[in-house]
């Protein structure tokens, strides 16, 4: 990606797409470093010296904004900074980045999410960092649920809220039912998300994929659907108690999509998202055993990546997660089941859904951007990005720009991807931040 925007520039014939405004077509845009682009300016106004581009083909359009992603510092830094986070979220077009609290320590109290506010802007010595003329992502902190994200004891949520926490969260499975409805029966008043995952640890095991042929003729163990649905009824029973809104991350199974459009048929204040590597992986993707393919909850079945697909388009699904989670090379180099489960996405969402999805027609640009920058903004209680009102920051995307994922042009401190050493198409080339 380029620097930043240092001096103006005319983009001739690039399609403009702020699906907010409903607009999706070719314009002539003046771009500014410091103001909300102009689109189709008065030729009169633009000075003689501005610099013009031909870019027939490629894309302006609002920030993209990620619900929930992780870093390694504190704690893992050899995993991630909060710079390399920042770097490898501008590479990949994500003017917002919401962080789930899970790090070590986590951010579970007022002290520790305020000096997170603080040092916001701190630069490390990080060699990978973005140079100070790409300013980071506008970071958005999730507060932690429990203390250290053990599942165990609430923390005090007002006063996480007070601090300036975009909602609650811990990131991982909360098995304590009774701990469940007292956190939604108190956060009702505190009106931000709050984000569970539908997960049974106990009923996953030592499951690495879905139960299914494919599992038993790969020899992995396979772990049952029951692992996501009965939590996930478990949560939407709660919510019609209590009335609660909650968001539900992680919903990877073509039953658990069925369960979510019960639920908003029932007028149920519910909201979910799946992950980008769920909607372009399945178990036929394991024969590799790629421990850059281990996730938690695993990539599903055929059918299930169908059902999830689906969803996203009608928005039975309202977002889409990068999930983000970086793990070293000694991490993952280890036997499947073994690996850490995770992989990281923030440079690599994009490039790769356009492709899949909008390229060959199976989903408009607009059900893309609504997926992964208006969705997840209004989930997190954040004004939806538009160029028109100027709010969000934009980016310009070349879908035809082919690149190859490796160390050297990965931002991210970790490389833990499957499609390390792949040439892919589409690379963003420039972001402003809102």
């Amino acid at each position: 990606m380029e620097a930043k925007l240092q001096e103006p520039i005319v983009l001739d014939q690039i399609r403009v797409l702020d699906p907010q405004a409903g607009i999706d077509r070719p314009a002539t845009v003046l771009l500014h470093p410091e103001t909300p682009p102009q689109i189709d300016p008065d030729p009169d106004q633009i000075p003689a010296s501005v610099r013009r581009q031909a870019a027939s083909g490629q894309i302006l359009a609002p920030g993209l904004v990620d619900l929930h992603s992780r870093s390694g510092e504190p704690g893992h830094e050899d995993r991630e900074t909060w710079d390399s986070l920042a770097a490898a979220a501008i590479a990949g077009g994500f003017t917002q980045v919401a962080v789930l609290p899970n790090t070590t320590p986590a951010l579970d109290d007022r002290e520790r999410l305020q000096q997170r506010q603080r040092s916001r802007h701190h630069r490390s010595r990080d060699p990978r960092a973005p140079q100070p003329s790409t300013p980071p992502p506008q970071f958005h902190y999730w507060g932690a649920i429990t203390q250290g994200c053990q599942g165990k004891q609430m923390t005090d949520l007002a006063e996480l809220a007070q601090a300036g926490a975009i909602g609650f969260s811990d990131g991982v499975a909360l098995e304590d039912w009774t701990l469940i409805r007292r956190v939604l029966d108190y956060s009702q008043s505190l009106k931000r998300p709050i984000a569970l995952w539908p997960w049974n640890p106990t009923l996953a095991g030592s499951g690495t994929a879905w139960d299914g042929p494919l599992a038993l003729h790969y020899g992995l163990p396979g772990l049952p659907y029951l692992t996501e649905t009965i939590p996930l009824a478990g949560l939407l029973e709660t919510i019609a108690e209590l009335g609660t809104p909650i968001h539900l991350m992680r919903v990877t199974t073509a039953r658990g999509v069925e369960l979510v459009a019960q639920a908003k048929a029932q007028g149920l204040p519910v909201t979910a998202s799946t992950t980008w590597m769920h909607l372009v992986h399945s178990t036929e993707d394991l024969a590799t055993y790629d421990p850059h393919l281990h996730l938690i909850p695993p990539v599903g079945n055929v059918d299930d990546r169908s059902a999830l697909q689906a969803a996203v388009q009608s928005g039975i699904l309202d977002a889409i997660a990068v999930d983000h989670t970086p793990c070293t090379y000694e991490e993952k180099t280890v036997a499947f089941g073994e690996a850490p489960a995770g992989a990281i996405g923030l440079e690599l969402a994009l490039a790769v859904l356009w492709h899949t999805f909008v390229a060959p027609g199976h989903w408009s640009a607009a059900d893309l951007w609504h997926r992964l920058s208006i969705g997840p903004a209004q989930i997190l209680g954040l004004a939806p990005p538009s160029l028109s009102s100027g709010t969000g920051g934009w980016l310009w995307f070349d879908p035809a720009q082919s690149w190859t994922v490796s160390p050297d042009t990965l931002q991210s401190r970790s490389h833990n991807t499957p499609y390390l050493g792949q040439t892919l198409r589409g690379k963003v080339r420039q972001v402003q931040i809102p």
